[in-house]
């Protein structure tokens, strides 16, 4: 079914005049997550998990808070929300129900919250910035990015068997605690299992409730734009649910850098976040 959805800004006084931004807080998680404590329809204080590929928000069966002022159609679907975040409000957001959304979340939050406009991911000071205006880029990295289906697209050579780098492109996947998890495909054509050190198998729930394996090896090395991790862990689907179509940048990655993503969704500004040399996270 297609939906017609939409997040509408009740802006604060002078957003356009006086003030050049605005910040949201949020808090990082032990999985890597990001949580924003939110006001929905004025009623329900849930704390959403900031999921950047997807646009819209989503409630989870798991929610240790009460979500009684979401009223869902008989497709699991609910419009026109309003949504608060500190000063500022948002109206017109779809929900949908029923999608898992990890630990300390009670449902999830996408990029509509920053629609149309410059926003940064600032892991350093735990706040995203809603720009005005193009910021002082001062220390950052361009890369190119695409945005289709509601998911930030960037490109990242990987270096599998000797020197050889192969490029790939990756989806931006805040919701995964992981670093890099390969679709089957980039899996199956480089014959990861064979190639890399595996070092463990785990067995994660995805957002439809399904059991999917996860073979976890060791990268020698990874690269994006001129910034290089060695040695890291990397993630594919094993068995025989093997619906993973595309490759993710996932939240133990993201985590390493500030982010700044322009109004058009072409070009993400980078430069290295406080997380940079942390160790790698271990999917427990």
């Amino acid at each position: 079914m297609l939906k017609k959805t939409g997040f509408f800004l009740l802006f604060s006084v002078g957003f356009f005049g006086i003030k050049a931004q605005q910040t949201i807080p949020f808090r990082v998680t032990k999985y890597n997550t990001i949580i924003v404590q939110t006001l929905v329809n004025k009623k329900d204080s849930l704390d959403l998990m900031f999921q950047i590929a997807m646009k819209d928000g989503a409630i989870s069966p798991e929610r240790q808070r009460k979500a009684d002022h979401i009223i869902f159609n008989k497709e699991e679907i609910s419009e026109h929300n309003r949504v608060d975040i500190g000063s500022m409000s948002w109206r017109d957001v779809t929900f949908t129900d029923n999608q898992l959304a990890g630990l300390e979340a009670d449902g999830k939050i996408g990029t509509g919250l920053f629609e149309g406009k410059i926003f940064k991911i600032d892991y350093d000071s735990n706040q995203f910035v809603i720009y005005n205006q193009k910021p002082d880029l001062k220390g950052f990295q361009p890369i190119k990015t695409t945005f289709e289906n509601g998911g930030f697209h960037i490109s990242g050579d990987n270096i599998i068997d000797g020197d050889r780098q192969q490029a790939t492109y990756f989806v931006l996947q805040s919701g995964y605690s992981g670093g890099i998890l390969y679709s089957n495909d980039f899996a199956e054509k480089y014959d990861l299992n064979k190639k890399l050190k595996i070092i463990g198998e785990k067995t994660l729930k995805n957002s439809s409730n399904k059991l999917l394996v996860i073979k976890q090896g060791i990268l020698p090395s990874f690269k994006l734009g001129d910034f290089v991790f060695r040695e890291a862990p990397v993630g594919f689907f094993a068995g025989d649910l093997k619906n993973q179509n595309v490759s993710y940048f996932g939240a133990d990655m993201m985590r390493r850098f500030i982010w700044i993503f322009d109004a058009d969704r072409k070009v993400a500004y980078i430069k290295p976040s406080k997380y940079y040399s942390e160790p790698y996270y271990k999917i427990n």
